[in-house]
């Protein structure tokens, strides 16, 4: 019997690499997600944005000598899903104010300022993922900003 399989309405992207926990992995991580975004004709901003901080983050405050952090981006229906996976389960990220002089800490805020959501999950240990989501469609600005159920933030 000759059965024919559903293609797919819209192409399967996903995205994966393994970088070193440093400044230079972070900036390459940028990198790729950018070119990857374009190569799927995807907006770049403002999820550059959003790898750029994420993976930051896992280059400073997710770091363990010896092992790498995952970025890894996928499109499902119209939203863009972006994961940054490091091996520090124990730090959970939360979002705080910086002071005025403060030359860092604001990145989680832009994060949350920026993406439709965002969260974290729990892996094996040690491990933990921070992720965001962008819609990739226009929606009402006052029912895009919610928070994924379950997640603290």
């Amino acid at each position: 019997m000759n059965q024919q399989t559903a293609e797919p309405a819209l192409p399967v992207r996903n995205f994966s690499a393994q970088l070193s926990p440093t400044p230079r992995g972070a900036r390459l991580a940028r990198q790729l997600g950018a070119d990857r975004l374009r190569s799927w004709g995807l907006p770049v901003d403002p999820a550059r944005q959003i790898i750029a901080e994420l993976t930051a983050n896992a280059a400073t405050h997710g770091r363990v000598q010896g092992r790498d952090f995952r970025l890894t981006l996928y499109v499902v229906a119209d939203t863009l899903r972006i994961e940054v996976t490091d091996t520090r389960g124990e730090r959970l990220p939360r979002p705080q104010p910086a002071s005025p002089d403060a030359e860092s800490g604001r990145g989680l805020l832009l994060v949350e300022a920026l993406a439709d959501r965002w969260g974290v999950t729990g892996g094996r240990f040690p491990r933990k993922t921070v992720w965001a989501e962008l819609r990739l469609t226009p929606t009402e600005p006052s029912a895009s900003r919610t928070p994924a159920p379950g997640t603290e933030r």
